[in-house]
């Protein structure tokens, strides 16, 4: 079953026309949604001096403020800004705000459009996100916003190529009040296709894992790429039968060249061939996520957007100034389809080398606007994403790029800690690893030390071999809802 028919007008329709739609959207959701029934923005948009009606399209947006996590995170810890962030249509506000045709609507059609109200406007589920960097927050959906979800990733199934009716999807995200895991269960109900949840590692385990692909014969498995290549080496170790995997959908965490590789080799090795392994990028504040198209030179499409569901910004995070087409910088979120909790020109804090894009790719059937898929996930990690380590400020990303881009690494970890445990004292990087068998470990420690001095100007003060079950183990695999690969235990100084 396909997505309908007017996604698929949608997706090919002439970048001039979706940038006139989807500011003709997020004017009407500004005066009719956001506005009216949104305590926190009012409120900001009247000190602000902006009126509903000065908002005509995306460029208007620049007069308005950012939201944070940290405002989120304020008012779900103020009883009295609880819901302040959570559209709540009253009487008043509908006869203030709506147009005379939809007031209109809701008055002759009784029952059933009050109904329709309550559907549209009661939350009625909740997720959270990570709590990474802070407490969690929580994001309430409606019935409305879950029918959004489902299309956001029917969409996007459609753009993976995971359209044939005999499509059998297994779900490995987590089991958790997080978006991936449901995000996946309800494109799996609005696309009809079949999508079997795992619950991850901690729910079946590494063996229920794969019992579960070899014998539903999967056509296409989602999950964290850490976890799906912990499967597929397990599984290829063992001999298991891949042949029927096609496509492979990656989330949750940036993925490099050489893991997908890696990937690819395990496929092989159970009998996959022509194997499509693709990205993904979504967070909770959005409610959605997105995904590449298969490219026909086998590269990166980047991250195709909906702009009838939301607007994408790109801007200098040092200035908050908009940048041009096609320039790197931080990307901006405003919702406008969503009910429930919504957010306007939320910062991220996600940096898109390549920014984002409305010229077509070439060879795609798709004209849709696409965010570059190389993204440095800032807003996950800000304690450990960029860390002075001996004295020099170090992105922990590139350092786990080379960690697994290493051919002979099959898993890795990095513990930060103090030397003699002194918060004053200095830092200590521990690099721990299970090699390939038959792997030179002497000279994989030595390849390793001289490729991260190369990248982050630093150099391990040990490098540790551990088997693979003490490594998974380290990582907590199929104990933790996402594994563990960076440790800060550095002592804080008071």
């Amino acid at each position: 079953m396909r997505p309908p028919s007017d996604w698929s007008r949608l997706r090919r329709m002439p970048p001039a026309d979706l940038k006139r739609l989807q500011d003709d959207a997020l004017a009407r959701y500004v005066r009719e949604e956001l506005y009216p029934f949104s305590t926190h923005y009012r409120r900001v948009m009247d000190q602000a001096g902006v009126a509903p009606h000065d908002i005509r399209g995306v460029a208007d947006l620049r007069r308005l403020p950012f939201t944070t996590k940290q405002d989120l995170l304020a008012a779900q810890t103020d009883p009295q800004r609880r819901l302040d962030f959570v559209l709540r249509p009253t009487p008043g506000a509908i006869k203030t705000h709506w147009p005379f045709a939809r007031k209109l609507a809701l008055a002759l059609g009784g029952e059933r459009a009050r109904d329709a109200l309550r559907y549209a406007y009661t939350p009625n589920f909740l997720t959270f996100t990570t709590g990474r960097s802070s407490e969690p927050v929580a994001f309430a959906y409606t019935p409305h916003d879950l029918d959004v979800l489902g299309e956001g990733i029917a969409r996007m199934f459609d753009l993976l190529d995971v359209t044939s009716p005999e499509e059998r999807v297994a779900n490995l995200f987590p089991f958790a009040p997080h978006l991936a895991f449901w995000a996946v269960t309800m494109g799996g109900f609005k696309s009809g296709r079949m999508v079997v949840p795992s619950g991850g590692g901690k729910v079946m385990g590494t063996e229920g894992n794969l019992r579960l692909i070899e014998r539903f014969k999967a056509t296409a498995l989602v999950g964290t790429p850490g976890f799906i290549y912990h499967l597929l080496r397990t599984g290829a170790g063992l001999g298991l039968d891949f042949s029927s995997i096609r496509t492979v959908v990656l989330g949750a965490e940036k993925t490099t060249p050489g893991l997908k590789a890696k990937m690819r080799e395990m496929l092989e090795q159970g009998g996959a061939r022509a194997v499509r392994i693709l990205g993904t990028y979504g967070f909770t504040e959005a409610r959605l996520a997105f995904g590449e198209a298969a490219a026909p030179d086998g590269g990166s499409t980047g991250y195709y957007i909906y702009p009838d569901l939301g607007v994408f910004e790109v801007i200098d995070p040092r200035t908050g100034e908009p940048v041009g087409e096609g320039e790197d910088g931080e990307l901006c979120y405003t919702g406008i389809s969503g009910h429930g909790t919504v957010v306007l020109r939320y910062r991220t804090g996600d940096l898109a080398e390549g920014g984002l894009r409305w010229d077509p790719y070439p060879g795609v059937d798709c004209t849709l606007p696409r965010i570059s898929s190389s993204i440095k996930r800032v807003s996950e990690q800000h304690a450990l994403s960029l860390t002075k380590i001996k004295g020099t400020l170090v992105d922990l990303a590139v350092m786990g790029q080379v960690l697994s881009e290493e051919r002979d690494v099959e898993e890795w970890q990095v513990v930060l800690t103090k030397q003699d445990d002194d918060p004053y004292g200095l830092d200590q990087v521990d690099v721990r690893l299970a090699p390939r068998r038959a792997a030179d470990v002497e000279a994989l420690k030595r390849r390793l030390a001289t490729a991260l001095v190369n990248a982050i100007e630093v150099s391990p003060n040990a490098i540790h071999v551990h088997t693979l079950a003490e490594m998974l183990d380290l990582l907590g695999m199929e104990s933790q809802m996402k594994e563990r690969r960076f440790l800060d235990l550095r002592p804080k100084a008071d």
